[in-house]
């Protein structure tokens, strides 16, 4: 049962570590794209941890389930990992564990289909907002211009996903900013950031307790924001997206001395107005090979008896 144990301990102190030690680093504000792959490499590298141990437990435990993993082995590869001497706990480990993982898919399925409704509905009062006029056919349009007194855009996704703004942003938006909030949410779409948002949350609402879930649903919030910010600063300039900003932010509070649910907009526009110095290219390689090492950890652990016993 050696090597269960030690992917559930590796998987476990992941888990426990990571939210400390990123919690710590600075560069993570200025490389927000490598930040996102470091804590996708971190959460595969713990599912990977559970779902590698779950597979041993459930081989060690029974008979059937060690017939389809070792289908093909050697006799002194299944010898290595001394299944024969596992306890009665094997079973118990694999079943909490295989409980584990539906619950995370049962999760997930409940967060996209929350979305698609979320969506529906949006969508549904975009055209209570919009109607069509008589003989008009809807069309693909990726800009969609509402009345509102409120200055607001968003990123609509779906098979044809769309920018909505209000009249009262156009009115606010002065030159280039319209094209930087464009840019902005044009970055969400392309690197597909609602699905890191969905799994993110699936895991934090599925899993409240372990603190790398949590700690990754909050960061992908506050990283995609960021990541979006360069994808238009880097084409428009950071002084227009931060001026677009508190233009269709500036009514709502949010650069006030109270907090509100977006306290992250001030930090935001004054990680635009003060930017720090990249990473150098020779780091961001480095933190970007470390982290794609995460996952293969766990295949190594798993592995090595086998491979092992062939040498």
């Amino acid at each position: 049962m050696l090597v269960s144990l030690v992917l559930l301990l590796l998987g476990a102190l992941a888990a426990v570590v990571t939210p400390r030690l990123m919690a710590r680093a600075e560069w993570p504000e200025r490389e927000p794209v490598v930040a996102l792959w470091v804590w996708q490499c971190v959460v595969a590298g713990v599912l990977l941890s559970f779902g590698l141990s779950m597979t041993f437990s459930a081989a060690a435990a029974w008979q059937a389930v060690r017939g389809q993993v070792f289908a093909h082995a050697p006799h002194s590869v299944v010898e290595a990992y001394a299944l024969g001497a596992y306890g009665p706990w094997s079973a118990v480990m694999a079943v909490l564990l295989a409980l584990g993982g539906i619950w995370s898919a049962a999760m997930l399925t409940r967060e996209i289909r929350r979305a698609q409704v979320r969506r529906r509905l949006r969508r549904a009062e975009l055209l209570v907002r919009s109607p069509l006029m008589p003989g008009e056919e809807p069309g693909n349009g990726r800009l969609m211009v509402l009345e509102g007194e409120r200055p607001d855009a968003w990123w609509l996704p779906g098979s044809a996903p769309q920018l909505v703004i209000t009249t009262a942003a156009l009115g606010r938006l002065k030159g280039r900013q319209l094209d930087a909030v464009l840019a902005h949410e044009q970055g969400h779409a392309q690197a597909r950031h609602d699905w890191l948002l969905h799994c993110s949350a699936a895991l934090a609402n599925g899993f409240p307790q372990v603190p790398v879930f949590a700690a990754f649903r909050d960061e992908m919030h506050r990283l995609v924001e960021l990541a979006a910010d360069d994808v238009a600063s880097r084409r428009f300039g950071r002084l227009t997206i931060a001026l677009a900003l508190v233009e269709l932010n500036e009514d709502r509070g949010v650069f006030g001395p109270c907090p509100t649910p977006d306290a992250e907009l001030p930090l935001r526009v004054n990680r635009l107005l003060s930017p720090v110095e990249r990473l150098t290219a020779g780091r961001r390689l480095r933190l970007t090979a470390a982290a794609a090492l995460v996952p293969a950890v766990p295949l190594l652990v798993a592995f090595v008896p086998g491979l092992s016993a062939l040498g």
